[in-house]
């Protein structure tokens, strides 16, 4: 049933006849008239008792009154949401990353997101690494990821943000002999809480660990968990700068030589992105632009 017949149909009961009806929609009255009997020959019952000087409602154009402006009111609601979602003032965008990026830069981004649009709702949705990024991406579970660029992102989109530096995060005994920064080759000697399994991680690290991960100390796929134990004294660790110095104040922090790095971004599906996931991308680019 078209949406103008419902509209055309409350005019005329809140104005008691075409006539008045048409003037109030601003279309002729021959035209309103034949509106209505379209909608009576579509429902296929008498809408309006007309042998009176006033239209009056029969048992069946009651009903549909009831019926018909609750439409509207579902109408007109749902019309002030897309409205409110574009004007930015409710809604959500849905953030989709790792455990790598948890801390770094999950945290400053939704910090930076939520002061500028407070009325936002933001959902970080936690996946196993890159490839947990691209599914959550290409199932809709998520509109953005925050993701390690130098992974192969085929079909998606890329915002590059910033080179994030990951430093060598060691209690100060572990520390003491060691040259600063700490050659790389040098960290084979130092026992590490490392997540193994995390081959992104693996990789970037690889040229720290022993032969056959003999410097593993402790396999932890837990930031906390690791963090806590590097802070004890029990094996060091690589974690973003940020990561060390905030989360682990207690410990030593030693830059890598040569510098470990990895490029830190934003991946989303071809297409224009919702209201929500537009602002998110624009307020991500002040990471970029150091701001």
């Amino acid at each position: 049933m078209d949406l103008h017949l419902i509209t055309y149909f409350v005019a005329v009961v809140d104005r008691g006849g075409i006539t008045k009806a048409a003037q109030s929609l601003y279309i002729s009255q021959p035209s309103l008239s034949q509106a209505i009997r379209t909608l009576e020959r579509r429902l296929g019952t008498t809408l309006f008792d007309r042998t009176g000087r006033r239209l009056t409602l029969t048992e069946d154009g009651r009903r549909l009154d009831v019926a018909a402006r609750r439409i509207l009111a579902d109408v007109e609601r749902a019309k002030a949401k897309v409205a409110a979602v574009r004007e930015l003032v409710s809604g959500r965008v849905d953030v989709v990353t790792y455990s790598s990026f948890s801390f770094d830069p999950m945290i400053e981004l939704a910090r930076r997101f939520r002061d500028r649009y407070p009325h936002i709702l933001v959902r970080i949705v936690d996946a196993d690494g890159p490839g947990g990024v691209h599914t959550a991406l290409r199932r809709g579970e998520a509109e953005i990821g925050v993701t390690d660029l130098s992974v192969e992102h085929a079909g998606m989109i890329t915002v590059p943000l910033f080179e994030q530096e990951l430093v060598l995060a060691l209690h100060h005994d572990l520390a003491a002999g060691l040259p600063d920064p700490v050659p790389r080759v040098r960290v084979r000697d130092v026992p590490l809480v490392v997540d193994v399994g995390d081959r992104t991680n693996a990789a970037k690290a690889g040229e720290l660990l022993a032969e056959n991960a003999a410097n593993v100390v402790v396999d932890c796929a837990h930031p906390a968990a690791t963090w806590e134990l590097v802070c004890l004294g029990t094996g060091a660790t690589v974690v973003p700068r940020p990561v060390a110095e905030q989360q682990m104040p207690t410990v030593t922090v030693r830059p890598l030589e040569p510098p470990l790095t990895r490029p830190v971004g934003l991946v989303l599906r071809a297409g224009e992105p919702s209201p929500a996931a537009a602002a998110f991308l624009e307020v991500a680019s002040t990471l970029r632009q150091g701001a």
